[in-house]
């Protein structure tokens, strides 16, 4: 049978927005396909889907795989958090429709029931100490079924509903969500864990501490044995 290409869907704002039957990762057909202009990018199904830290990210049929490409002038790379934050909000306003309750767990990650049902991968481009382009990839467990080892940490919309949901209703309302802009409060009212216990696990170490708040700049506040200190996401796992 004939693969089918890219399909064209529309034009929102100023993004042109492309489906795909099949694709090795979104991020990496953004990468190939940038002329300059924004783009956003779906896949029925991803064969080498990508997670953070070079973790695969298994990517059947039924999920929401999305890669959204921006470019910037004069966005300072101090202020690259702000990427994350509308992409994790666009997703939990997204889950909130269909009735799910999402919690953010630092930095990119969103839960439902305790267990994961979304993962975000941000790729940027910097020159300069400013943010040129940025590819924002996000895969939304929908209807797709989960594989029986990774049960126990990962959950789908449909499993939550008790029902498959209207895949379309999901993708276009995500569509609307992920171009608007949000604020960092947004971002933490999405968090249920502060003044909790968290761990923070390294390559070499696991420490227990209170979660406090997440800065301007997306460090998480934590008061270790009554001192404060600024966690970067690149430092740690967060694990709730």
């Amino acid at each position: 049978m004939k693969r089918q290409g890219p399909r064209l869907i529309n034009w929102v704002a100023t993004m042109k927005i492309i489906e795909l039957e099949e694709v090795g990762s979104t991020n990496e057909y953004c990468k190939a396909a940038d002329i300059g202009e924004d783009l956003c990018v779906f896949a029925k199904r991803q064969t080498a889907g990508k997670g953070t830290k070079g973790r695969s990210f298994i990517s059947d049929g039924g999920g929401l795989y999305v890669s959204v490409m921006r470019h910037y002038e004069n966005f300072s790379a101090e202020e690259a958090f702000k990427i994350m934050v509308n992409g994790c909000v666009a997703v939990c306003k997204t889950l909130e429709k269909f009735g799910i309750k999402p919690v953010i767990r630092w930095a990119n990650d969103v839960l439902a029931g305790g267990r994961k049902i979304c993962g975000t991968l941000i790729e940027n481009t910097f020159s300069n100490g400013y943010i040129t382009r940025s590819i924002v990839g996000i895969g939304i467990n929908v209807n797709n079924e989960i594989a029986q080892e990774i049960k126990d940490i990962a959950v789908s919309m449909k499993e939550i509903a008790g029902k498959s949901l209207n895949f379309d209703k999901v993708k276009r309302l995500f569509i609307k969500n992920v171009q608007k802009e949000y604020k960092i409060d947004e971002y933490k009212s999405y968090i249920d864990w502060f003044g909790q216990t968290v761990t923070l696990k390294t390559a070499d170490e696991e420490r227990e501490v209170k979660a406090v708040d997440v800065t301007e700049n997306g460090r998480l506040l934590v008061d270790w044995c009554g001192n404060m200190l600024e966690i970067s996401a690149a430092e740690v796992s967060l694990r709730l």
